[in-house]
């Protein structure tokens, strides 16, 4: 049986970069949104869950992936 791919290994593979690169990518942007001037996004990024003081990149991914099932239940 093959593993199964996680999304971040998947996105580094296709921009020929490590996990790692991608995992600092997806940090940045989720720092960039946290920090958001706009109080509307500031407010969005807030709701997600996350046990510091900043989404990780797996809390965001799993934050997005429930909000993704409760649309898919919705349709």
């Amino acid at each position: 049986m093959e593993k199964e791919e996680h999304l971040f290994e998947r996105l580094a593979r296709e921009r020929n970069i490590t996990v790692k690169e991608m995992r600092a990518i997806i940090s940045a942007r989720i720092e960039k949104g946290w920090n958001a001037p706009d109080l509307e996004k500031w407010v969005q990024w807030r709701k997600i869950p996350c046990a510091g003081e900043i989404p990780t990149p797996d809390e965001r991914l799993r934050y997005v992936v429930e909000k993704l099932k409760i649309i898919e239940k919705r349709d």
